[in-house]
């Protein structure tokens, strides 16, 4: 491949900035993985509980080689992961650090994130070739850590917001659940989003669906566990055709936009929900158009839907709406399956809320 040359002019302060954030994005690259270890091998745990190891202390209390923990501390502190002091030699954790990466019942815990990172780094083969040559890579061919991280991330969020501000942002729906209704979660995963509504409202059925055999039997152990199976079903099932009728509410959870037939999924919704049921759809928080899109969280949300989410869609031969969709976008598509209204109901920085209704 020949390269024709082009004559620029550099501004050298603007090219160090960019070098240097050049540089900077290397680090949170190679940290992230290291972070990742970190969560797995309980290093942030062992430093949260502690008022400060050195690298050696922390070796021992975590079982690991102290030649590598020495080099992984200086990356972590470099990044203010973890807080080092001087005076001791010392690392330890502030109240900050230790909540977001070790308290995974804070709605400020990231530590699944870097499952999700480690994940979707590992299938660079496959969307390599598939930005070369076409095709996708569906859900169930990633790395199993993807399905650990994806609960572990978005967990937290819908602990804080889905029963406190999400539902109730609804029309009526709050109070349909707690009088007893029937309720679906497409694309359940794990069943994490699926179990907080039916421990906040007993009264009701709970049914979750997800086309990953491994994740529905995950979904069913951890609902027997928790004493929650004689009204929380989980089956595995297609978006387009799971089964059920006369459904209160049916909920998308960061999903949709994975899907690979979006519309078939709300004519589904469309035909199983009754006359006054909503479908409530939560999707990544994205701009209308493409400018808004670029700050960080557009950043993380493009680079996971290049990864993972549009190759799933296009595996399954759909066009792919992404997790940068627009809400126009969603809108066409849940008005083009037949429903008559769609609003925003709520938003977080990470989130937008939608709901369908018929």
């Amino acid at each position: 491949m020949s390269h024709t040359a082009v004559s620029r002019e550099i501004n050298e302060d603007r090219m160090n900035a960019f070098l240097g954030k050049v540089v900077s994005d290397f680090g949170a690259s190679l940290s992230s993985i290291l972070s990742y270890i970190g969560v797995k091998l309980g290093l942030y745990d062992a430093l949260a509980e502690s008022d400060g190891l050195t690298p050696s202390e922390l070796a021992r209390k975590t079982g690991t080689e102290e030649r590598y923990i020495r080099e992984w501390l200086i990356n972590q502190a470099s990044g203010e992961y973890v807080h080092y002091d001087p005076k001791t030699g010392k690392y330890s954790m502030l109240p900050e650090q230790s909540v977001a990466l070790t308290d995974e019942t804070s709605p400020f815990y990231v530590g699944g994130g870097f499952y999700v990172i480690k994940a979707m780094l590992n299938a660079q083969p496959r969307i390599f070739d598939a930005f070369k040559n076409g095709g996708g890579m569906y859900w169930g061919e990633h790395d199993p850590d993807l399905f650990i991280g994806t609960e572990k991330f978005f967990r937290p969020g819908y602990t804080a917001h889905l029963v406190n501000s999400w539902i109730p942002s609804l029309s009526g729906a709050k109070d349909k659940l707690k009088a007893g209704a029937i309720a679906a979660d497409i694309g359940c995963g794990h069943g994490a989003s699926t179990m907080i509504m039916a421990d906040a409202f007993p009264a009701s059925k709970f049914f979750g669906f997800d086309n990953h055999e491994r994740s529905i039997q995950n979904a069913a152990a951890r609902s027997e566990a928790a004493g929650l199976n004689e009204r929380v079903f989980f089956e595995v099932a297609d978006a387009t055709s799971f089964p059920g009728e006369n459904y209160d509410l049916i909920c998308y959870f960061d999903c949709l936009h994975d899907m690979a037939d979006p519309v078939g999924a709300m004519k589904r919704a469309f035909e199983a929900l009754n006359s006054d049921g909503s479908a409530l759809i939560v999707e990544p928080m994205a701009g209308d158009s493409v400018e808004e899109n670029f700050n960080p969280v557009g950043r993380t949300f493009s680079g996971a839907s290049t990864l993972c989410c549009t190759p799933n869609a296009i595996a399954g031969g759909g066009s792919a709406l992404g997790a940068v969709a627009s809400e126009k976008a969603l809108r066409e598509v849940v008005l083009s399956a037949g429903f008559s209204e769609f609003r925003r109901t709520s938003e977080t920085p990470f989130n937008r809320v939608f709901e369908a209704r018929k």
